[in-house]
């Protein structure tokens, strides 16, 4: 072979590298576009999961979602994620009354739990966002949290050959911006379903409850009593996503609802949580103000705010201060919501960090 047939050879395969390098990243295995449906279970009692058309559940982009929930580079200076403030042991909440951000600044909510969020239609304790896509977007912002800017945010996990693979799985490209973030995260926490614990157990005629959690039931679905299940309905999903002033405050300094709706009804009104795992995810209320259940469970027989403004009519007993259980009462009501915790959740190890 001449020396000139071997230099046009050599020139014409270092031009062939050159452009597979400009089609894709450099790495040892390059990652394939093929997303898979993601094989998601619903517990008997929950209702249908809507997922947008836009965003379907792939197991790609779940796994890339749970990558960036506890990606750590997605704040101002790289220390905290999202996971920072929702950890999996406290079923996605905190222990600290309100979450402390990159600065040093404390927010003035305590951290909401992640579970069953597939089932909601609005979000934050104020439903300021109309869906877990645009839900997503807002902590990495916020300057009390994160403090970050998507554009630079993103610009630093694409430095990273993990995720240039990770994005090309979900959502074939490498060219990937917020948006694509925020699918993937949204996804990702519509997995985080909640519905295997003891209380399911016994729908389902798996288990029996004991005599004290069995009263405790009643106690709980008594309208003379516990008077629960207006806001946190039985089964599925325990509560209905509503918003409500439950007689918390006598002033209001946190508008919750009402500041985003600018309605002076809506006033003081805040969403209802729900209250599976409400073992795991104390300090409870928007103000993480209530630091037990034993407290929690007092608040709501003696301590409602009668005359708080815009205070929910569905909070029959206020005039008497709450419902007034009696310490046996109050006894039992706590072993029942004590089946409604889900120790596979806080573990279940597809919900967990992929870093560690």
């Amino acid at each position: 072979m001449s020396k000139i047939k071997i230099i046009v050879i050599f020139v014409f395969a270092s031009v062939m590298v050159q452009q597979a390098c400009k089609r894709e990243p450099n790495m040892e295995k390059a990652p394939v576009y093929n997303p898979q449906p993601y094989p998601l279970k619903i517990p008997s009692g929950f209702p249908q999961m809507v997922v947008p058309s836009d965003n379907p559940l792939t197991i790609q982009g779940v796994e890339l979602g749970r990558h960036l929930f506890y990606e750590k580079r997605l704040s101002g200076n790289n220390t905290l994620s999202c996971a920072g403030c929702h950890k999996q042991q406290f079923a996605f909440s905190d222990t600290a009354q309100f979450p402390k951000g990159i600065d040093g600044l404390k927010g003035s909510r305590h951290s909401m739990v992640l579970q069953n969020l597939a089932w909601a239609n609005t979000f934050f304790w104020d439903g300021r966002s109309p869906s877990l896509e645009d839900q997503v977007l807002h902590p990495v912002m916020d300057p009390i949290e994160m403090h970050e800017k998507w554009p630079i945010a993103i610009a630093k996990i694409k430095a990273d050959k993990l995720y240039l693979g990770l994005f090309f799985e979900a959502f074939g490209t490498y060219d990937f911006d917020s948006t694509h973030a925020a699918k993937a995260m949204a996804q990702f926490l519509r997995i985080l379903i909640s519905g295997n614990s003891k209380y399911d157990k016994f729908i389902r005629q798996e288990v029996q409850l004991t005599p004290t959690e069995f009263e405790g039931f009643e106690v709980f679905r008594s309208f003379s009593r516990g008077d629960c299940t207006h806001c946190h309905i039985e089964q599925g999903l325990m509560t209905d996503n509503s918003f409500h002033n439950n007689g918390r405050f006598l002033v209001h300094t946190d508008l919750g609802l009402g500041g985003i709706s600018g309605n002076p009804n809506d006033q003081g009104k805040f969403k209802v949580p729900s209250i599976r795992n409400v073992e795991y995810s104390a300090p409870y209320m928007h103000d993480g103000g209530i630091p037990t259940l034993d407290s929690l469970l007092l608040f709501y027989s003696f301590h409602v705010e009668h005359n708080s403004p815009n205070i929910s009519p569905l909070m029959e007993f206020s005039h008497l201060g709450g419902v007034q259980l009696n310490a046996l009462e109050r006894m039992q009501l706590k072993a029942f919501l004590l089946t409604l915790s889900d120790p596979e959740f806080i573990s279940n190890p597809k919900f967990s960090n992929p870093f560690n």
